[in-house]
């Protein structure tokens, strides 16, 4: 059966998700990339970008496996660029250029209506405004009963936890404090939602903690 998974969510020490004042120069907000620096060394980040070499260690081989068993993905809109309100036309396709990573259908979340945007690679990216239930069901049709995996933002993978929908949760806790960004846990009591924290794996650069929906 089908499962909704966040995987690979990086997470400073003190709750941010992405660093604030997202733009199109910082997609991640002001000083967002520092999250990631447990993940640009590895290997398989360095293979996406059509590079050799790389680490190969617990990061890289955790990071691999977030990837494996995916059917279609769910995106916040900010997750898709830095354009707020109507889209004023169909050029913005995306931060990845011509092939994005995700290689599968991904159902993006908006309030204002869009034509499907197919991409290389396999990619097509369809633009739901009907709300996150809506979103997660037309994601599973589409996945084939593989996984379907919300990749962000911090706004989109808390509804979906809020709602109970998520069944496995790993974060990525690098030793990283933002002091101001998109915070992941606020207004979350995840325990009286029913998750736990099932394992922890210390990384090379950064912590991988494992929650799931238990009760």
């Amino acid at each position: 059966m089908s499962r909704l998974r966040v995987l690979g969510f990086a997470l400073s020490l003190d709750g941010f998700g992405a660093g604030p004042n997202q733009s199109l120069e910082n997609p991640l907000g002001e000083r967002g990339p520092e999250l990631m620096q447990w993940f640009f060394p590895t290997r398989f980040w360095r293979a996406m970008q059509g590079q050799d070499g790389g680490e190969t260690g617990v990061d890289n081989e955790i990071a691999e496996r977030s990837m494996q068993g995916i059917g279609a993905y769910i995106l916040g809109r900010n997750m898709f660029g830095p354009i707020r309100g109507p889209w004023p036309d169909d050029r913005w396709k995306g931060w990845w250029g011509d092939e994005p990573p995700y290689h599968a259908p991904t159902f993006v979340l908006t309030h204002h209506a869009r034509a499907p945007e197919p991409m290389a690679g396999g990619t097509t990216f369809h633009f739901v405004t009907e709300g996150i239930d809506a979103a997660l069901e037309r994601a599973k049709a589409a996945a084939g009963g593989l996984d379907v995996r919300v990749g962000g933002g911090a706004a989109t993978v808390r509804q979906y936890l809020q709602a109970r929908l998520v069944d496995d949760l790993h974060l990525v806790v690098s030793p990283v404090l933002l002091g101001q960004g998109e915070s992941l846990m606020q207004g979350l009591d995840l325990r009286a939602l029913g998750y736990a924290c099932t394992r922890t794996v210390a990384g090379e650069r950064a912590t991988h903690v494992f929650i799931e929906r238990v009760a």
